[in-house]
């Protein structure tokens, strides 16, 4: 008895186009003997499918348990008429519609299975550093337009040979229509070059002169999949040194490449998903706990006086090669200029960076989009994005309502990314950062440009920042044709959570971070906003402390410490209290900043809790000038870290323990900060205890770790204490001061002993590359057709 067929049309969006996603289909449906097609389109994939009921709800199951790079967000299915002269299933040539919505896969780590093809030397691909198949390799790195086909990409003008052609025209091949699909014979090829661009040996192989070259303590600039990387060997002092000396970054942390998980141990430690992270197919820099016993010795001013340190595996032929052949770790850092994107183009490395490097291992294939190292760390197991870039960006997030005007968030001026919200999604772009320089700005345009094309994209509405002089409120205001809004900086780190937890619900926010403009034209940074996604209100801050000198305060905390203690002493008093960091000052540098503290507008003040940790961190005597961004953070999570807790005391024993009970015993201490009648935390209040312990006795530094921990332990009970009046509210823990490890740790332990639901992102960093989401899920839920004037609600004053 012959069964009855039945037909079905399957469409599928998402991450569904050079991912394998098509040959994965055609083998489903070759191995059920079902007939019908697959074809890309603009809209995703689109499947008609032929045989018995049975079998087409077993082929829909399989469809949910795509390829590893695919991810499927709608899955419509409808009947359609019965074609009886169909017997086979076979792939189409993509479609091109007009209305491109189909998502550009990030770039993924080369797969096992080509890792084992360079290293097999029967294989036509041994130790071609450009290997790669559908499962893997880049994606938007070399894309210039839709659809995914090799035309569209910067191999369009390798022809491929013979050999590369059958494989990328079988089906049930891995690399079928695995765009960037090349050999030795018909593919890119490697180049040393000296500063002058000139290729060093024709004969020799780039590779080895490159190894060669960082053996013998040369700084190199390596070509890779979205820009090129500053190298040098991690184990050689005096390289690391030059390293720092001549790109100008004196203590910044530097990442380091390592061969395997393996060689890793010995220098890091971590959780099982930690190890997991670090091993995934976004192969991100992972910052990991530091051995206190490493079995490798690196260069001591790597990731000096913090924990923890920056690692990453290789992701490309090329780095697998290299790691295995140089047989050492390898400090990798973008090759940029501090403030500028990283460089794609060799000529660029040698006009910017010909002081720094010696060397250029180079490669033919074009960078189309560059795109930097994702950055992450793993906090009580789950993941969290640092740094938005390869591997885990373009970022699509599936919006469950239809987005009816095209939308873009402009993001902010310190992390830039931007957000492209239209039909039912929302891409947010890879790292752009800060917008503080001609060639970032240019940087800014390229990927606009980029994403436009893409997707056909024009921008009806542009919600930028409330700062008047950030670069994104200038470009907003020089656009005549679209409408623009404006989102307040803190509101729209809270609205980047509520974006993606697909949710307007109202939250309880705490956005702690460094700076961004008020609704009083203050400077925030230390807020609790109690917002949905239509408004927010402000229930209680940090008290405002003034900026002396503005942005010189920021680099030099002593001037934030003398802010703080004006407000209640006088500067005889101030000097009295005999603080090393306020007794380098001459005292006719006191007298001077006092007066600039007097003459100070009020606007130049902030309410910022990360201004807070760079006053405590130059009380403590952990830094005096802060020499990168969040600085002062990483140091006090250090020392907080190096406290031994009483549940580790059982790992001594005798008058070891003893003698480390008693010591704690002394010398811990407690802090607490009390919200005044107009909600607010008073700085100096903190500061008045943490002075009290600091003169009780020498400060050591068993007793600055303690000083460390005490402060943060207080800001998480800051925290805790406010959550305890709102059970049924999620909370959100929002902005970069979160992206310290001990405090988000703390603060989600004691909210989840009280019972209060975190809302929490998954690959949306907190920091400000989320801000670009945060503004276009405000415009898209709101009807946004006259400027917005009251999305803010301040508490009445008391």
């Amino acid at each position: 008895m012959t069964m009855a067929l039945t037909r079905v049309e399957i469409k599928i969006t998402g991450i569904v186009q050079g991912v394998g996603f098509r040959p994965f289909v055609y083998r489903l449906a070759h191995d059920l003997a079902l007939s019908g097609s697959v074809l890309n389109n603009s809209e995703g994939v689109t499947i008609e499918a032929q045989a018995s009921e049975y079998t087409i709800e077993q082929f829909k199951l399989l469809l949910t348990s795509p390829p590893p790079l695919a991810r499927i967000d709608s899955f419509e299915t409808k009947q359609i008429p019965v074609e009886k002269a169909q017997e086979q299933f076979c792939i189409i040539h993509s479609q091109n519609n007009a209305d491109a919505i189909v998502a550009v896969s990030a770039d993924k780590c080369t797969c096992a299975d080509c890792f084992a093809d360079i290293s097999n030397p029967k294989s036509r691909y041994f130790r071609y550093p450009f290997t790669n198949c559908t499962n893997c390799g880049p994606r938007y790195t070399i894309i210039n337009n839709l659809p995914y086909d090799r035309v569209n990409t910067s191999m369009a003008t390798f022809v491929m040979c013979t050999t590369c052609e059958k494989e990328y025209q079988d089906p049930l091949n891995r690399r079928y229509h695995a765009q960037p699909v090349s050999c030795p014979n018909c593919g890119p090829q490697l180049s040393f070059r000296n500063l002058n661009l000139s290729i060093t040996s024709s004969e020799s192989d780039p590779l080895v002169q490159a190894i060669e070259a960082i053996k013998s303590g040369k700084i190199l600039a390596i070509k890779g999949l979205g820009g090129f990387h500053l190298v040098c060997d991690a184990t050689n002092h005096d390289s690391v040194k030059a390293l720092r000396q001549r790109k100008n970054r004196p203590a910044k942390p530097l990442a380091i490449m390592v061969e395997n998980s393996q060689v890793a141990k010995k220098l890091v430690t971590g959780n099982d998903t930690e190890w997991q992270t670090l091993n995934s197919n976004e192969r991100p820099i992972t910052v990991m706990q530091k051995r206190q016993k490493p079995e490798l010795e690196i260069s001591s001013i790597i990731a000096p006086d913090i924990d923890r340190l920056g690692v990453f595996l290789p992701y490309t032929p090329l780095h697998q090669m290299l790691m295995e052949r140089v047989a050492r770790p390898l400090v990798m850092t973008s090759a940029n200029l501090s403030g500028e994107p990283i460089i794609t183009a060799s000529e660029d490395i040698v006009s910017k960076l010909g002081h720094i490097v010696d060397h250029i291992l180079d490669h033919n294939r074009p960078i189309l989009n560059g795109c930097d190292d994702s950055v992450v760390q793993v906090i009580n197991n789950r993941l969290q994005i640092l740094r938005l870039a390869r591997g885990y960006a373009p970022l699509s997030i599936y919006s469950p309502q239809h987005i009816e005007k095209p939308t873009l968030g402009l993001g902010a001026q310190q992390k830039n990314t931007l957000c492209f919200a239209f039909g039912h999604n929302l891409f947010l772009s890879p790292h752009i950062g800060d917008l503080v320089s001609v060639e970032a700005e240019r940087y800014f345009h390229d990927t606009l440009s980029t994403f436009s094309r893409l997707y056909h994209f024009e921008a009806k509405l542009l919600v930028h920042d409330r700062h008047p002089n950030y670069f994104t409120s200038q470009w907003a205001a020089d656009e005549e044709e679209a409408f623009k809004t404006e989102v307040q900086h803190h509101y729209a780190h809270v609205l980047s959570v509520l974006a993606e937890n697909k949710t307007t619900e109202q939250v309880l926010a705490f956005t702690f971070d460094g700076t961004g403009l008020g609704e009083d034209h203050t400077l925030w940074g230390g807020e609790v906003l109690l917002a949905d996604a239509y408004k927010f209100e402000r229930i209680a801050h940090l008290t405002p402390f003034k900026l002396i000198g503005g942005e010189q305060a920021i680099k030099q905390p002593v001037r934030l410490l003398i802010s703080i203690l004006l407000e209640k002493y006088s500067p005889e008093e101030i000097a009295a209290m005999k603080l090393p960091a306020i007794d380098n000052l001459s005292r006719t540098h006191l007298s001077n900043l006092c007066k600039v503290w007097h003459k100070t507008s009020p606007n130049s003040q902030t309410s910022s809790i990360g201004r807070l940790f760079d006053v405590v961190a130059v009380l403590l005597n952990l830094v005096d000038i802060i020499q990168y961004e969040g600085q002062a953070g990483i140091l006090l999570e250090t020392a907080a870290n190096s406290v031994i807790p009483s549940d580790d005391m059982n790992n001594y024993h005798g008058k070891a323990k003893e003698d480390l009970k008693a010591n704690n015993i002394e010398i811990q201490c407690d802090f607490k900060l009390h919200l005044t009648e107009r909600n607010q935390w008073q700085p100096i209040e903190l500061i008045e205890q943490i002075l009290t312990e600091i003169h009780k006795m020498p400060l050591t530094t068993d007793r600055v770790n303690f000083i460390a921990r005490a402060f943060m332990d207080c800001i998480a009970n800051m925290v805790c204490d406010i959550a305890l009046g709102f059970k049924s509210t999620p909370i959100v823990l929002t902005g970069g001061v979160f992206q310290n490890r001990y405090l988000l740790e703390r603060c989600e332990r004691q909210l989840t002993a009280q019972a209060n639901k975190i809302m929490q992102p998954k690959f949306v960093p907190i920091n400000d590359a989320g801000i670009a989401l945060g503004q276009a899920w405000f415009a898209i839920n709101n009807n946004i057709e006259t400027t917005i004037d009251n999305i803010c609600n301040p508490p009445p004053q008391m």
